[in-house]
Formats: C-alpha cells, sequence, structure tokens
C-alpha cells in the first residue's frame, strides 16, 4: 500500500526522507522478503533511490537480510539480496501507527470535544462485537463459559488473553496480556471504557476493570461475576454492611 507524501514547510527534503523511508520499512514487514528492484517496483522510484533508504534501514537493526537463491538467476552462486523486517523495525512501525493515531484523536478531541473521542471509541469496538457476539453466544448461558469462550477469540485476535477463575468461585478474571493500542489508550482512556462496556454486552453481567496496561499495569484485568445476584454470606460481606443490616 502507497501513501502520498505531504513535504513539511520547513524543511521538505527531511519530511520527504523520514516518509520514504517508513513506506519501505512498511512493505518489507507487509510483503517480505522482498528484495529492492521490488520496492522500487511497488514505490514507483529507482532502484538506486531505494537502496539507500534500504542500507539504512538495515544499518539501523531495522531490518536484515534474507538470502535465497532464485530459479534460473544467472548469476551463478550470488543469493538475492531479499529483505525482512526484524523485532526492532516491527517495534518502530508500531510506533509510527500509535503516534499517528494519538495525533487522529488529539485532533479529532480539538475540533469535535470530548464526545467525539467516545463515539470513535464506540465504533472501533463495535466491528469486534459484531465479530465476538456469536462466539460467546455460542457458549450458553453460563457467564463463566462464556468468559471462557471470549477469552479464547481475543487469544485467537493477538490480546493473549486468559480466563482465570477466582477462589470462592463467584466471579472469573479476564486477563488481557497483549493490547494493539496501549500507546494510544493511555493518553485516550476511551479506549479502555468502551471496551470494558463491550465486555459487559457480551458476558450479559456488569464487569469491572481492575488494571490495564495503559494504565501501568502488567496485564489488563476485568473482574466479572459470574452470577448478575450472588447470594452474599457473612463472611462475603464488608464490615459496614453486616452491622447495618444487623440493625434492621
Amino acid at each position: 500500500m502507497t501513501t502520498q507524501v505531504h513535504q513539511s514547510a520547513l524543511d521538505p527534503s527531511t519530511d520527504h526522507e523520514s516518509t520514504t523511508r517508513e513506506r519501505i520499512l512498511r512493505l518489507v514487514v507487509e510483503d517480505g522478503p522482498v528484495s529492492v528492484v521490488e520496492l522500487a517496483q511497488l514505490l514507483d522510484l529507482t532502484a538506486a533511490g531505494v537502496r539507500r533508504h534500504v542500507d539504512a534501514l538495515e544499518q539501523d537493526g531495522q531490518i536484515t537480510v534474507h538470502a535465497v537463491r532464485v530459479a534460473g538467476q544467472a548469476r551463478r552462486g550470488r543469493p538475492a539480496r531479499r529483505f525482512v523486517a526484524t523485532d526492532r523495525g516491527q517495534a518502530a512501525l508500531s510506533n509510527a501507527y500509535s503516534n499517528l493515531a494519538a495525533q487522529v484523536l488529539r485532533f479529532l478531541a480539538q475540533t469535535g470535544g470530548g464526545s467525539a473521542v467516545q463515539d470513535f471509541a464506540a465504533e472501533r469496538v463495535q466491528e469486534l462485537e459484531d465479530r465476538l457476539s456469536a462466539v460467546v453466544a455460542g457458549a450458553g448461558d453460563d457467564v463463566a463459559d462464556r468468559t471462557a469462550a471470549l477469552a479464547g477469540a481475543l487469544a485467537t485476535d493477538g490480546y493473549a488473553a486468559t480466563a482465570r477463575p477466582v477462589p470462592g468461585g463467584r466471579a472469573v478474571q479476564l486477563c488481557q496480556g497483549h493490547c494493539p493500542v496501549q500507546d494510544v489508550a493511555a493518553q485516550f482512556p476511551q479506549l479502555c471504557e468502551a471496551e470494558t462496556q463491550l465486555f459487559s454486552r457480551l458476558l450479559g453481567v456488569h464487569v469491572q476493570r481492575l488494571s490495564t496496561l495503559a494504565g501501568g499495569g502488567h496485564v489488563c484485568t476485568t473482574h466479572v461475576p459470574t452470577t448478575s445476584t450472588p447470594a452474599r454470606t457473612a463472611a462475603d460481606r464488608p464490615a459496614p454492611a453486616e452491622t447495618v443490616e444487623g440493625t434492621r
């Protein structure tokens, strides 16, 4: 996928260089192993111009050579130089997307107010809800089973999710070890709030977020009661509630 290059009025050459390099890195991530010639064709640039950016990305440790032999290659014994992204390159591209998303949401908040960000967050989780609702519904009426089904579906989507029973059997904790919008959600908690509301709708009970990766936690943890109106024993009740009830 190609994008238009918007040159800076202050330093157009620097902005152009940065944008082209990011486009090349994105193509290596998406299409690698890929050669300089193929990158040049995709970007409609000269191979010499692309090679300069590729060399810079390789020196920075964001891409590396993946040597393969091309069938019928004229130069005997010489492998084609094809490039793949390194972990550092993947992270750099992810950060670039996060920075862009944060800029877009800041602009949205400035022009449309806080409600505009909330509307965007709700729209974002709508696609997830449409996709996961059938999976959760297929688990039946038991909240614990539905939570397990939701965790499995989220894990498939890359959220590293698990469902962990809470001692006592009255609740389950839905834990997510990865968040694709963690950096952006740290600036815009509306994204986390919309996801929490989504979980409540899917599971049919009121859930509570205990921690988030965006908030500095080591995992996103959502408390899911397995009964909507759990019967509480004296041992379950907080001390103030016991005192009030005992006077009735």
